[in-house]
């Protein structure tokens, strides 16, 4: 007979079976804790109840509150992460949309790495309304499809992600070892590999899924092959995307050393510490960390790692590569005094338009700037047929 949690083999009638706590509390339990026992008794009406009860044998005193705490910080953890995530990124899409001058091959990747972010952070938050609405409801005996519908979502939301990271190293690292680099046939490539290998792996996996192991609400991976479906191309993606980013550090290393690059060996070498920082977030290195481990190992350092902290990953992203962008700053300086000065010359216009009498007298502004450039005109007209003529190198116009 299968509980939910242990598999209890046939036994005789009076025969008292005990087994050992399930794995699923091991993850809670500290070193130090001993696993725990629990039996039944076969009677003749059937299985009697687990004696002791699981979390009375499977948990110590001082580990009974310890899960709903450390799941409850780690969710409290991601919502904030992706809160702030997703409105640096709304406001970064924004601005890069909003300027024409900011419109580029570059600019488009990084825009579609944006929105991968953006619907990762989306497809959380919905995902944890369906799914943990009632902290009381038991999730893994849904079978509603519209919780199996979300996490096909989730999962096609966090795999285009994982994409368009791997799009964005590809394409640094195309412009370092290509002269020539034709952009925009490139982006189509680039546009049908970030959104539809995706799309693909994931009908698939929805696809085996529903044939092969239609149970619960698919949040839970019973047969590890169909899961490889989705986790080996995520693998795989991520795998290129670390040997991209060797390469990167590499070219670096080299264009650094080279005798054009001016400054002392400490000034390069902290140089080459700022390129591998500000590339860690945008080639998602951290991912490498629990790439190649079983799911069920080490399950609370892997929430913390890509849940907790991988949470503020986009807005890391939107921090480096748009709001401390040196070209979107000067886009925006330029339009903010665009902006004032178009202002001053709107309320310059109405002041006259009230006071028609100062327009005639010459009192506002435009008419002042008017006859001063006259007048600098005829002054410095004045000035070239005089006698200072004859010795241009005296002269001193004002710039």
């Amino acid at each position: 007979m299968w509980d939910d949690l242990s598999c209890w083999q046939d036994a005789a009638v009076g025969e008292v079976v005990s087994v050992r706590c399930p794995e699923v509390f091991h993850d809670l339990l500290s070193p130090d804790d001993e696993i725990g026992w629990i039996s039944r008794n076969c009677t003749a009406e059937g299985w009697s109840e687990t004696f002791p009860h699981y979390v009375d044998a499977c948990l110590s005193d001082d580990n009974t509150t310890r899960p709903d705490m450390h799941y409850a910080s780690v969710k409290a953890l991601y919502t904030a992460g992706y809160s702030t995530s997703l409105v640096s990124l709304t406001t970064a899409m924004t601005i890069l949309c909003r300027f024409r001058k900011l419109h580029c091959t570059r600019n488009y990747i990084h825009m579609n790495l944006f929105v991968s972010f953006m619907l990762r952070a989306i497809s959380v938050f919905i995902k944890d309304g369906v799914l943990y609405t009632q902290e009381e409801e038991n999730h893994c005996f849904r079978h509603t499809v519209e919780c199996k519908a979300v996490m096909v979502l989730f999962h096609y939301c966090v795999m285009s992600n994982y994409f368009w990271l791997f799009i964005e190293g590809l394409y640094l690292f195309t412009l370092l070892v290509q002269t020539f680099f034709p952009e925009r046939r490139y982006f189509y490539w680039y546009t049908v590999v970030g959104w539809g290998t995706p799309t693909i792996c994931v009908t698939v996996w929805a696809a085996l899924r529903l044939h092969f192991d239609d149970t619960s609400c698919w949040d839970t991976n019973n047969t590890t092959a169909l899961w490889w479906v989705i986790k080996g191309p995520t693998v795989v993606s991520i795998m290129i995307n670390f040997v991209l980013f060797v390469g990167i550090i590499v070219i670096l290393v080299q264009k650094l050393q080279s005798p054009d690059i001016r400054g002392n060996e400490s000034s390069i070498y902290l140089r080459l510490a700022r390129s591998t920082l500000l590339l860690i977030p945008l080639f998602g290195i951290h991912y490498t960390v629990f790439a190649f481990s079983p799911e069920d190992v080490s399950k609370k350092e892997r929430l913390v790692f890509e849940l907790g902290l991988g949470s503020f990953q986009g807005f890391v992203v939107a921090v480096l590569y748009c709001f401390l962008n040196g070209e979107v700053q000067s886009e925006i300086k330029r339009k903010w005094r665009s902006w004032r000065v178009n202002r001053y010359f709107t309320v310059d216009l109405k002041h006259q338009q009230r006071h028609p009498s100062l327009v005639s007298s010459g009192v506002n502004g435009g008419t002042q700037l008017s006859m001063l450039s006259s007048k600098s005109s005829s002054a410095l007209q004045i000035r070239m047929v005089g006698p200072l003529a004859e010795t241009p190198s005296t002269l001193n116009l004002p710039t």
